[in-house]
């Protein structure tokens, strides 16, 4: 064979594994192959979250020997994004122990962290034992596992997703739990309404990291197309003091790295490339993130704000791109196909 047909036929069955298998959440549940698979390894295992914690590394051991045959850190560090407050919305699992930081800190290794399933996963995997979703054989061909999980909200919106695969990648940012839940019965209910009708309860994003989201018709753009740009910039507060004027920082943009963003205005207070700051301070504690910015009394806060906002990541775009696997094709959806996806798949599981 030609090197030429080689290539072409490999590269096709690996982008075929990455989109379908990998790197892109199913519209039905939400979920990653892997998510999947540690959600339901900890369900089989008991490990729920009204029993006591158990080994991260047991979970992973489990994942890895009868559903997901890859390395194990894929695996931790799955697990560990599945339990980050300032990465998803709802945690699918609670994890005791060191899992990170919004300062990028990695998180303790899986032999020193404790994980369980958190409460709002179980209801994913609900009705699992009624024989209402597609098992399929494992790699080993030695047990079943679900092909998707009952899924009894809509995870996909509420959680939002990011990955890249092979020619698609995907941005989902994560939205209101009770909004979409409203918006979903209403869709059950009147299965013709317009988008207009289901933005009256999903008004846009809704962030952990909360920050201010600015755009309406972005946000429109994105929930009609898929594909929309809305900007999330920091909520701040002015303080007047009589020495100095303080701008204080209580929530970032979402995906930022705190620590990053302190260092970068540290340093143009340090360059002087805009003049008047006294000093930056990290200020965050157990009662929530504040970063403290130091002015000079004769400076004007307003344009010192507006050139933080400009040249650090106090404000950033935040780019929809919602694309999932619907029926075993990546299609770029806008959220009245994302709320349809997972009512069919409802009424699949239903009846």
């Amino acid at each position: 064979m030609s090197l030429e047909t080689i290539m072409g036929d490999r590269f096709a069955k690996y982008s075929k594994y990455i989109i379908q298998d990998r790197a892109l959440p199913d519209v039905r549940d939400g979920l990653k192959p892997v998510q999947r698979r540690i959600l339901y390894s900890m369900y089989k295992e008991g490990n729920l979250y009204t029993k006591p914690y158990r080994k991260s590394a047991k979970t992973v051991g489990n994942v890895i020997g009868n559903y997901h045959p890859h390395g194990d850190t894929s695996v931790y560090d799955a697990m560990v994004r599945l339990s980050q407050d300032w990465k998803i919305r709802a945690p699918l699992i609670d994890m005791q122990g060191n899992n990170g930081s919004i300062d990028n800190d990695p998180a303790a290794a899986m032999r020193y962290t404790e994980a369980r399933l958190s409460a709002i996963a179980v209801e994913l995997l609900k009705d699992l034992d009624k024989e209402t979703v597609l098992m399929s054989l494992n790699f080993d061909d030695t047990e079943y596992e679900p092909t998707v999980l009952p899924a009894a909200y809509p995870n996909l919106l509420i959680n939002g997703a990011t990955g890249i695969s092979a020619g698609y990648a995907t941005d989902i940012p994560p939205h209101n739990l009770e909004e979409v839940i409203e918006a979903t019965i209403y869709r059950i209910k009147h299965s013709n309404c317009t988008l207009e009708k289901i933005m009256e309860f999903i008004k846009g994003p809704d962030f952990p990291t909360g920050a201010i989201v600015e755009g309406k018709q972005g946000i429109l753009n994105a929930f009609k197309t898929g594909r929309g740009k809305v900007i999330v910039r920091s909520k701040t507060e002015i303080l007047e003091e009589k020495a100095m004027n303080k701008i204080i920082v209580t929530e970032i943009p979402y995906e930022v790295n705190k620590a990053e963003l302190v260092r970068k205005i540290d340093e143009i207070r340090f360059n002087r490339s805009i003049d008047g700051i006294i000093e930056v301070r990290d200020e965050s504690d157990r009662n929530g993130l504040r970063i403290v910015v130091d002015l000079k009394k004769d400076i004007s806060v307003q344009n010192t704000l507006n050139y933080l906002y400009k040249n650090t990541d106090l404000q950033k775009n935040y780019n929809y791109n919602m694309v999932a696997i619907k029926d075993k094709r990546p299609v770029l959806m806008g959220i009245i196909d994302i709320l349809d996806g997972y009512i069919d798949h409802q009424i699949d599981v239903v009846t």
